[in-house]
C-alpha cells in the first residue's frame, strides 16, 4: 500500500503545470486581413495587427519605411533595431478596439508578450488603382525568445500581408 501510495505522490509532484505556457507555433497564415487603425501613411510609424482569436501579431513599423513609390528591390528592415514586432497572447478573444482606442479596454487582458529578437521584414511596393500605392509585407527568419529562453522555432508567417496608401 506504501509503495502505491508514494506512487501517486511522486505522479503529482511530476504532473504537468497548467501555469506554464508552452508556444510551439505562431501561425497567421490563414488570417489574410491586415488590421490598423484609422489610415496607413507614408513618412510616419505605423502599427498593423493580425487578430487570431486570443492571439495577436503586432508589426511596429518606422517612419519612412513605406513610400508611395514602386520599388524594383525589396525595402528591407532589420528586427528589433529597426521594426518591432510582439506576439502576445490575451485571456480571451480580442478585437481591433483593444489596439485603436485611446484607453485600451480592461478585458481581454495580455497573458503573455513576447518580442521578435532576430529577423528581417521586406516591402515590395506597386502601383494600385488610381493615386493608391500597394505595399506587400513578408517576413523573414523571426525568431521569438520566450522569458525562460526558449525560442518558438516552428513559425509559420511568410506573407504578413498586404496595406494601401494613396497619395
Amino acid at each position: 500500500m506504501k509503495k502505491y501510495l508514494l506512487f501517486a505522490i511522486a505522479l503529482i509532484q511530476f504532473s504537468c503545470n497548467d501555469g506554464d505556457l508552452q508556444i510551439e507555433t505562431v501561425d497567421f497564415d490563414s488570417i489574410e486581413t491586415v488590421q490598423f487603425c484609422e489610415t496607413v501613411v507614408v513618412n510616419a510609424e505605423n502599427l498593423l495587427f493580425k487578430i487570431n482569436g486570443d492571439e495577436a501579431l503586432i508589426i511596429e513599423l518606422p517612419s519612412n519605411l513605406l513610400k508611395n513609390e514602386i520599388t524594383t528591390t525589396d525595402i528591407t528592415s532589420q528586427v528589433p533595431s529597426a521594426t518591432q514586432i510582439t506576439y502576445r497572447i490575451f485571456s480571451d478573444n480580442v478585437s481591433n478596439n483593444y489596439f485603436c482606442d485611446a484607453i485600451p479596454p480592461l478585458t481581454p487582458s495580455v497573458i503573455e508578450e513576447i518580442g521578435a529578437q532576430d529577423g528581417q521584414i521586406f516591402i515590395t511596393t506597386v502601383a494600385g488603382e488610381g493615386d493608391t500605392f500597394v505595399h506587400t509585407i513578408r517576413l523573414s527568419g523571426i525568431s521569438f525568445v520566450a522569458e525562460n529562453g526558449s525560442r518558438i522555432t516552428n513559425l509559420e508567417i511568410n506573407e504578413f500581408g498586404t496595406v494601401t496608401t494613396s497619395l
